[in-house]
């Protein structure tokens, strides 16, 4: 079995396929981590555990991560009042301030620690760093009886574009980068980037071989009761006329940032679910699919 010189030996399980193992050595995975299933301390070990074996393995992992539920802690505490608009979180000065605390500074130092933990020679990034993403200010529309009305989400941007020059030097060194999504636009002013957003654009500027997002779900699912129900592959241009009615709610931007990666260069892109044991690895070195890939 692979491993990077330096590293501690992980326990990697027996049911990895060596015939696929060996076709993802030397690739690049992009990892997207983040919401609900970063609470839960098993499934956080879990994942964390999955992306060290990846690198143990020869696979060049970054990791893009969000952290909804610790912003909205932060932000409780902080006695700072959320404002929504069609679920879109609206940011202010000051909410900004304590997104990027919670991004940029807990979240992303707790992934660091918790991968250093297992030898990942993993590095905190944020999209800030060597201006190594570019923001623009996000407006989003809402329609109200025929009528669209912008709505300014203050400091809520999208990426306008990406220099890969950082992450790939550390990845020529053998590290492991953690990238929060908080970027600098022309303006000078921090913008927070919806995280799967930034992951599906980062991992296409990457060419990345892989795009994982993990969730709290097991995949794209016709009816979300129904385990039986789930969707195993399903390629883009089927994927675009499913939103709304079996893509819907948290899994819009899971599935935008999939198709984003995939029209940019990615090679296939996968939905897992991140309590479920090993199901990362059993998605990208394994026949028997654990999520769903976009392909």
């Amino acid at each position: 079995m692979y491993m990077h010189a330096g590293m501690s030996n992980l326990s990697a399980p027996e049911f990895i396929d060596e015939t696929l193992l060996k076709k993802l050595q030397g690739t690049k995975v992009l990892i997207k981590y983040g919401g609900n299933a970063m609470v839960d301390e098993s499934s956080r070990e879990n994942v964390l555990y999955q992306i060290a074996l990846l690198k143990q393995l020869g696979v060049d992992v970054v990791v893009v991560h969000g952290g909804g539920p610790f912003i909205q802690k932060m932000l409780d505490d902080a006695g700072v009042e959320s404002k929504f608009v069609d679920g879109h979180r609206i940011t202010d000065r000051q909410a900004m301030e304590v997104v990027e605390i919670a991004l940029s500074g807990k979240v992303n130092g707790d992934l660091v620690k918790g991968l250093n933990k297992l030898n990942a020679k993993a590095v905190g990034l944020s999209g800030k760093d060597g201006l190594m993403v570019k923001a623009i200010k996000r407006h989003h529309t809402v329609t109200e009886g025929g009528d669209d009305t912008s709505v300014d989400l203050e400091f809520v941007g999208d990426v306008k574009s990406i220099n890969t020059t950082i992450v790939s030097s550390l990845l020529d060194q053998n590290y492991l980068p953690v990238i929060s999504p908080v970027s600098v636009g022309e303006d000078g002013e921090d913008y927070n980037i919806n995280a799967d957003m930034f992951a599906g654009h980062f991992a296409g500027e990457l060419k990345a071989d892989a795009l994982v997002a993990v969730t709290n779900v097991d995949g794209l699912m016709v009816d979300i009761e129904n385990p039986e129900s789930r969707i195993l592959e399903i390629s883009p241009a089927k994927a675009r006329t499913l939103f709304d009615s079996v893509i819907k709610g948290g899994m819009i931007p899971k599935v935008e940032a999939c198709l984003i990666g995939l029209e940019k260069g990615v090679k296939a892109a996968h939905i897992v679910n991140g309590s479920t044991e090993n199901a990362i690895l059993k998605q990208l070195f394994t026949k028997t699919k654990s999520g769903t890939t976009i392909q």
